[in-house]
Formats: C-alpha cells, structure tokens, sequence
C-alpha cells in the first residue's frame, strides 16, 4: 500500500519502521527542525529515521496550507498514517485517500483525547492505559476505532518509559490493521459518548509542587508524568530546584506541608498535605542532578561563609 506517513516525535518512529517494512512509504512529513538546548537542534526522531531508511522528508510550517494539501495529493497515497506529528490534518487532507487517515493514539480512547495523552494517564493515577488505532475525522480524536490493545501502569511507570512501551505496541497494531484495510477486512467502531476526558498539552504552570495542596501520591505521579517536559519544580532550602526521582511515604505524625521532616541517607522527606514525600534526586538550577542531602550541604557550606 502506498503511504505517507506524518509524525515528529519518538512515538511515532516504531510506526514508521513498521509501515516502511511492510508497505511503500512514498513520503514523511514531520515537523521542522528548532533550536533546543544550548542553541543545538531538537531532536527530531522521525525525520532522523526517515532519512535513515531513504524516504523523502517534508517539513512545511502549515500541513493544512492548500499548496501542501494538494502536494500530499499528488503522491497518490493510499492511506495517510499519523502518529504524534503535532499538527491538525483538515478534512481535505484526512478524507482524499482510498483508506483515509489512521491514527496511533496513546491511549484507550475515548479517555484521553487530545496532545498529553500519557502523562495524563499517570498523573490520574490511571491502573492502565494502552494505544487505539483511529481512523481519524474532523474533531479531536474522536473517530472510530479500529482495534486497541492495554498495558498496565506499574507504580514507577514514567512517561518515557510508558511511551517507549506504547510506541511498540502501537505499531504492531498499526501493522495488523494496515493489513485488514488492505484485504478490505477492517471494522472500525464508533467511540463511546461515555468515558470521554481530555489531555490538554502541558506547561511549566503544571510541573509546580504545591505542598500543602498535594499528597505525596500526587506529588509522585507529577515526577513521574512531567518527564522530560516540563519537569518538577519545588523550593528545597530556599530554592526552586528541578525534582528527578522520588517516592511517597508514610510519617508518622503529621507536619507542616513544605517542612523537611526527615533525612534517609542522601534522600530529605518533605511533608505534604496527606503523607510525605522523599525526594531522591533534584537539579538545582544550573548545576548537575545530585542528591538533595548534598544540595543542603552546599547551601549551608555558603551561608556559613558569609
């Protein structure tokens, strides 16, 4: 089957190498290359493996622009392929092809429609999620589905690492109903109207610990969600320092939210409005991750100074 294929993020790359594998990728579109960190390019995890595999790599500012569209048109695909590629498709785009537009979306849908479906996930407290495989229409992730498989979240999943496990197994549905559509095979079912909620995109508001309002539970799952973007912020010592790794813990008697209330080896206790929270690893700001016993250290190395 004829294909182009539309993703930017490492996601979407299994779903690539799965399409090229199996069928004639005739083009990638994906998003154009930024400055990250350090004035160097962002990674840009699709493109890299489309030009590793030899197809042709598009980068327009505007998927939706009519001279795109019709460019799109014009190779003929016969199935438009979607995975985490950052922009809206119009319908002129979704609907020109043989077998549409499908969609590898990271999560059981009708929950979690929308750009941050993982992290949502996690930060929910969700016991599992998975990957729906959606032949896409108009509104936002709301199309039929074609088939889905679950995963559980275990209680150190992160988004890296649920991402990484989801991706896989996206594209090896992906495949299975690339196959289906082929041999005119493939059923897709319409969304339930219960269960809908919605993933907005995330911001640095979001990765902001507020103690008193949070568990250490909701505090746990905000590090282990907010990776890599936009990361865990939170005082330690008078600081905002980025928070790495950590767990939940019991105390044994309740404290001040925000106080440090115990030290376990290089790791501090915080208390938190239900519980406590120990955190492990932090990054102060600008500086490499340490652990925060040695942050205090430092803090109390310079204060004794002056």
């Amino acid at each position: 089957m004829r294909l182009v294929f539309c993703g930017t993020a490492s996601f979407a790359v299994p779903s690539l190498r799965a399409c090229a594998a199996a069928h004639e990728v005739v083009a990638v579109v994906t998003r154009a290359d930024r400055l990250g960190t350090r004035g160097r390019p962002a990674p840009r995890p699709v493109g890299d493996a489309a030009r590793e595999l030899g197809i042709e790599v598009l980068t327009p500012a505007r998927i939706g622009a009519p001279e795109v569209v019709g460019g799109l048109l014009e190779l003929e695909p016969e199935c438009l392929v979607v995975a985490a590629y950052g922009q809206i498709l119009s319908a002129a785009l979704i609907d020109a092809p043989a077998h549409g537009a499908v969609n590898v979306h990271a999560s059981l849908l009708p929950r979690w429609r929308g750009a941050s479906p993982i992290a949502h996930a996690i930060l929910a407290g969700d016991a599992e999620t998975g990957v729906s495989i959606m032949r896409m229409e108009a509104g936002l992730d709301t199309g039929p589905v074609y088939a889905t498989a679950r995963v559980p979240i275990d209680a150190d999943a992160t988004t890296p690492t649920l991402t990484a496990t989801l991706a896989e197994l996206g594209a090896a549905k992906l495949v299975a109903v690339l196959r289906a559509l082929q041999a005119g095979t493939a059923r897709a079912t319409p969304q339930p109207e219960e269960g809908v909620t919605y993933a907005p995109r995330l911001g640095r508001a979001d990765g902001r610990v507020d103690w008193a309002a949070q568990r250490g539970v909701d505090v746990d799952r905000m590090v282990r969600a907010l990776q890599p973007w936009p990361g865990v912020l939170a005082s330690l010592g008078g600081v905002d320092v980025q928070i790495q790794a950590g767990s939940p813990v019991d105390l044994a008697a309740p404290a001040v939210p925000g106080t440090l209330v115990a030290s376990e080896g290089e790791s501090e206790v915080i208390a938190c409005r239900e519980g406590g929270y120990r955190v492990d690893l932090i990054t102060p700001p600008g500086k490499r991750a340490m652990s925060p016993a040695a942050f205090l250290r430092g803090r109390r190395s310079v204060e004794a100074k002056r």
